[in-house]
């Protein structure tokens, strides 16, 4: 008995639920956006996708129906949305521009889309529309935010259908696609959010006067009056040492909307970092330090190779530079300590001699030496 009077109730309970919700809810009048192509043609960028990020996207806000009714008061706003809801915001921006996929895609982000009105005198009702909208560049699996576009458009209209307002909606919405053609106008060439692509180049750092520092040059071999410093404590058993070492400086600048990275290769030995034993100063033993200098410009070498080889994008060539120049400095310190290992600090002549056909080889198949010295 109390299961079949439960089943008998339990419908009247949702069916008074239904009603009331039902009763809640206001109605919705719609307005249809007319799609319309702008008279701009974007060179920088195509709409890649719209995206509804609106807090409360249920509709897009209220008109007021007409100042005062029978009663003398003010009547009750009423809700509006667009008809098809956010896809006739799609529509419209898809239509409003030409698409060509050779330029930049970009994501549209509404934040904000609300119309609100309200009474004022003489039968005349004032209303704004609130536009805020985010551009980003798609690029691989991410998008970089460029710029935002916020708007707020004030109007009076008299009392009348809710289509009287579909064409502020669509200047609001075409005016925004204006700012977005004319930024990208502007800043398409130097910015680097917006670059397209990649270009390193090289060059081999020079100073106008040579100071303690020597930049290698095969023009400027060592000499023994380079080897400034004092012999060290505890490395008798070493007739000279030359203190090799190799870094770069990096300039950046934007050209037509391709970031032209240059590297400016320095491989380097202080002077007063070098030194040697006077009773060792024979061509053979210079031969031999001049050698862990060419080792170091060999692997400037190497790492310029490397980034040639590298596919950059404007995303990852910073962190590519960065690591390739890790690892360089690793090779330098693994070669300079097995050619020192393997020729005993110059004291095994066999094996000197095949690190120096080894070295001047590589130094001529690389193009950094025209023949052997």
């Amino acid at each position: 008995m109390i299961n079949r009077a439960f089943g008998v109730i339990l419908p009247a309970v949702l069916l008074a639920v239904l009603c009331s919700k039902k009763a809640d809810a206001q109605p919705v009048t719609y307005i249809a956006l007319q799609n319309e192509a702008l008279k701009i043609t974007p060179k920088e960028f195509y709409i890649a996708a719209v995206v509804d990020e609106r807090k409360d996207n249920t509709t897009i806000g209220s008109l007021q129906p007409y100042v005062n009714n029978a009663s003398g008061k003010n009547a009750s706003a009423y809700l509006i949305d667009l008809k098809g809801g956010f896809a006739a915001v799609k529509n419209f921006m898809s239509y409003a521009l030409p698409v060509n996929k050779k330029y930049r895609p970009i994501i549209i982000k509404v934040k904000t889309l609300n119309v609100a009105e309200a009474p004022v005198s003489g039968g005349v009702v004032k209303g704004n529309i609130k536009l805020s909208m985010s551009f980003y560049f798609k690029q691989d699996e991410e998008a970089a935010h460029l710029v935002d576009y916020n708007t707020n458009t004030t109007y009076q209209r008299r009392p009348g259908t809710a289509q009287q307002i579909e064409p502020l909606l669509k200047s609001a919405l075409g005016n925004g696609l204006v700012y977005l053609n004319n930024w990208m106008n502007i800043h398409a060439p130097g910015n680097i959010k917006l670059a397209k692509g990649v270009k390193v180049m090289f060059t081999n750092y020079t100073e106008p006067v040579e100071g303690d520092t020597i930049y290698y040059n095969t023009n400027r071999p060592l000499k023994w009056a380079d080897f400034a410093g004092k012999p060290q404590p505890g490395k008798s058993n070493r007739a000279a040492e030359v203190f090799a070492g190799f870094g770069y400086n990096q300039d950046m600048k934007m050209v037509n909307g391709i970031v032209n990275v240059t590297l400016a290769l320095k491989v380097y030995a202080p002077k007063s970092a070098c030194w040697v034993n006077t009773d060792n100063l024979s061509d053979y033993n210079l031969t031999h330090e001049q050698h862990h200098f060419d080792i170091a410009r060999l692997v400037a070498e190497h790492f310029k190779q490397k980034i040639k080889a590298e596919e950059l994008t404007p995303d990852n060539y910073e962190a590519a530079i960065n690591m390739a120049y890790i690892d360089a400095l690793r090779e330098m310190a693994a070669l300079q300590k097995q050619y020192d290992a393997e020729t005993v600090h110059s004291t095994n002549r066999y094996q000197q001699q095949l690190w120096n056909a080894r070295i001047d080889k590589e130094l001529i198949e690389l193009g950094i030496r025209s023949k052997a010295l």
